[in-house]
């Protein structure tokens, strides 16, 4: 199978190279569609060798073998969505906590193509008795919190994994999915944290109890509750923080989502957050999307000025200022200030 395009280095601003963690430069991002140069990455270990076909098997009465090829001849769906590492906006806790020390640039936005994962296990014909599938890729390492070497597994409830919406995604942006980004096939689990959305998937064991796995039981928990749904966030992603500006109005412009497709609107502060405005907030192009949004600033005075957004559900969840600390830095979705310096 030959190998697909590689993403470009200039493109991302790189945490690590070994395994490969890097973020999207979100003022370069243009409407709604990320490139794939420029989608970011969260590797756990090292990119594998591709794995040549997926094993379905576990508790199903018919164990399949089946290759990319295979689900080409399938009915085939595209979804737009929102991928966010659950560690965006780690870097920013106070005192630090451990992983990866993602800034805000962990999220970026395709256009994935694939086959329903419902229609693959309806193949398979899952047992009565079975729960959950354990989605296993082909990466994996020697980790020093687990004591041995293990692969990246997590599993879905199978209530989720039969959601119309969950594909098994082999092409993204309308081309071929590049290795980076899980070639030959990777999971899509749209409006959950990116760490379910497994690449280079190799195997999926449907099981009779739940999965206590590593990255399901160790990582990516709050507490003792595996992380889902991304929680409601609206970013800046022009100006910059300090950036310089002329003493005159100027647009500020960002992103905003949510896990559910909830977002009902996203409120900017001029002042630091003593007041807030509406922003004007494009129409969603999918429930799993991020929407742009914008909003005029009018600068009184010259020095600092503190620019915020944040997001607020229809259900009236509001986007925090505070902080969100766990004991791995995960979810938190706390506005981040932008400070202008007005000349």
């Amino acid at each position: 199978m030959p190998e697909t395009g590689r993403v470009a280095a200039e493109e991302l601003v790189y945490l690590s190279r070994e395994p490969l963690n890097a973020e999207t430069p979100l003022e370069r991002q243009v409407g709604v569609v990320t490139p794939a140069s420029r989608h970011y990455v969260r590797d756990h270990f090292a990119i594998p060798r591709a794995p040549e076909r997926l094993a379905i098997d576990g508790a199903v009465r018919t164990p399949l073998l089946l290759d990319v090829d295979d689900l080409r001849s399938l009915p085939r769906r595209s979804l737009v969505v929102t991928l966010e590492c659950a560690g965006n906006g780690r870097a920013f806790l106070d005192p630090p906590a451990p992983g990866e020390q993602w800034r805000t640039g962990a999220v970026s936005t395709a256009e994935w193509t694939g086959a329903s994962l419902r229609t693959v296990l309806g193949m398979a014909g899952p047992l009565a008795s079975a729960v959950e599938v354990v989605c296993v890729g082909a990466d994996s390492g020697a980790s020093a919190d687990a004591g041995a070497r293990i692969a990246y597994e997590r599993s879905l409830p199978l209530a989720d994994a039969t959601r119309d919406d969950v594909l098994l995604a082999y092409a993204m942006n309308g081309d071929e999915l590049p290795r980076e980004h899980g070639a030959p096939l990777r999971l899509l689990v749209p409006g959950w944290y990116g760490m379910a959305s497994v690449k280079w998937l190799a195997r999926l064991r449907l099981v009779e109890r739940r999965f206590e796995g590593f990255f399901q039981a160790r990582r990516y928990v709050v507490g003792e509750r595996p992380l889902r749904e991304i929680a409601p966030r609206a970013l800046i992603a022009w100006p910059r923080d300090d950036d310089r500006l002329p003493a005159r109005p100027f647009v500020v412009r960002g992103y905003a989502w949510d896990g559910r497709g909830s977002l009902a609107r996203v409120d900017v502060s001029a002042d630091g957050g003593r007041s807030w405005r509406d922003a004007t907030l494009d129409d969603a192009l999918s429930p799993y999307a991020w929407r742009q949004w914008h909003a005029s600033v009018a600068p009184g005075t010259s020095g600092q000025l503190v620019v915020m957004a944040r997001a607020v559900t229809t259900d009236g969840d509001e986007q925090p200022l505070a902080e969100v600390r766990n004991e791995l830095g995960y979810a938190n979705n706390a506005v981040r200030p932008v400070r202008l310096e007005i000349a």
